[in-house]
């Protein structure tokens, strides 16, 4: 069924090899040395995901309007080759267009600082869906994958409780086997659980790293209520233990006020570790290929797979895409 509304994308992307950002970014950081930590540069570094990502989008996802690409005064390499009119459909929005008002955030390294002010893209469409450059769509999919026919979005999230509830990690806690967490840095889930409590909520919907489902006059509506909870999301150049989702807020509001369909199968396959074997890789692509029900890919950190693993990453997506 085809629906009566525009549907928008938009993908975060910046270019962490650029000297230019390298420099940027150092002149804001408290300890220069982090600039060539593991954990740090594979945040930003990356291996040309974002064609793969555009890519899937306008072969799999045709009914996508404009697909808006987040930049901080960056250009993907495969537009400034392209001689061909393939991906007109792309529109470069620099940080300090959506920053407009608040320039005196930027320069900004945060994403969620980023995905905070993605509403204030001009023109955007009321429904749109936020793409991270390692998202990958592996299948043909349709507008009601991702929005209802009236324009509500599907929410792809499950009712889980807290970590520091979960059992298993409460005995791993009192055995001794692992460390309470203390302040800093909240990773993917516990950031979750950071905004889930501040909502006065006793569990989470818990999302994943999939293409997730916005509207645009949700968040607008959410952060006129909630100001605080915006200018704490976008006062940090880096990532903050008190920053919240984006997909968090739209999942608790969609779902609570507005009677959003909350789809517990993520659908997706997910290589979160370049230390798997390639044996696990291929598998779990080949069963992820063949299972009609995953229609998404997501790739975590694929600057640090082996010079062989991501080859063959690249292989399997470009007969995708051929």
């Amino acid at each position: 069924m085809e629906t009566k509304f525009n549907i928008d994308a938009v993908i975060l992307w910046v270019d962490g090899d650029d000297e230019a950002h390298k420099i940027k970014v150092a002149k804001y950081l408290n300890n220069a040395d982090l600039l060539n930590s593991k954990g740090f540069k594979t945040r930003y570094n990356q291996k040309n995901e974002i064609q793969y990502c555009v890519d899937s989008i306008l072969k799999f996802a045709p009914y996508i309007n404009t697909i808006y690409v987040l930049t901080d005064n960056q250009i993907p390499s495969f537009l400034k080759e392209s001689r061909s009119g393939i991906y007109n459909k792309l529109k470069i929005i620099d940080h300090k267009i959506i920053f407009s008002g608040f320039e005196d955030y930027l320069p900004v390294f945060n994403s969620n600082a980023i995905e905070t002010m993605v509403s204030r893209i001009p023109n955007l469409a009321e429904n749109y869906i936020c793409f991270n450059d390692d998202m990958i769509l592996i299948k043909p999919t349709k507008p009601t994958d991702f929005f209802d026919i009236n324009g509500i979005p599907i929410i792809r999230g499950k009712y889980m409780p807290f970590e520091s509830d979960k059992f298993f990690k409460k005995l791993a806690i009192i055995s001794g086997l692992k460390k309470i967490k203390t302040k800093g840095y909240l990773g993917y889930k516990r950031k979750q659980d950071f905004f889930f409590k501040l909502m006065g909520k006793s569990n989470k919907i818990c999302v994943n790293h999939t293409p997730f489902s916005f509207r645009k006059s949700t968040m607008e509506n959410f952060y006129a209520k909630n100001h605080e909870i915006f200018l704490n999301n976008i006062k940090f150049r880096f990532r903050n233990e008190n920053n919240v989702l984006t997909q968090s807020i739209s999942a608790f509001e969609e779902v609570n006020y507005n009677s959003a369909i909350l789809k517990n199968d993520y659908q997706l396959i997910q290589l979160d570790s370049p230390k798997k074997n390639i044996f696990w890789i291929k598998l779990k692509l080949y069963l992820g290929k063949n299972n009609p029900e995953k229609i998404f890919l997501n790739i975590q950190s694929l600057d640090l797979y082996s010079v062989s693993k991501v080859n063959y990453l690249k292989k399997w997506l470009d007969k995708l895409y051929l």
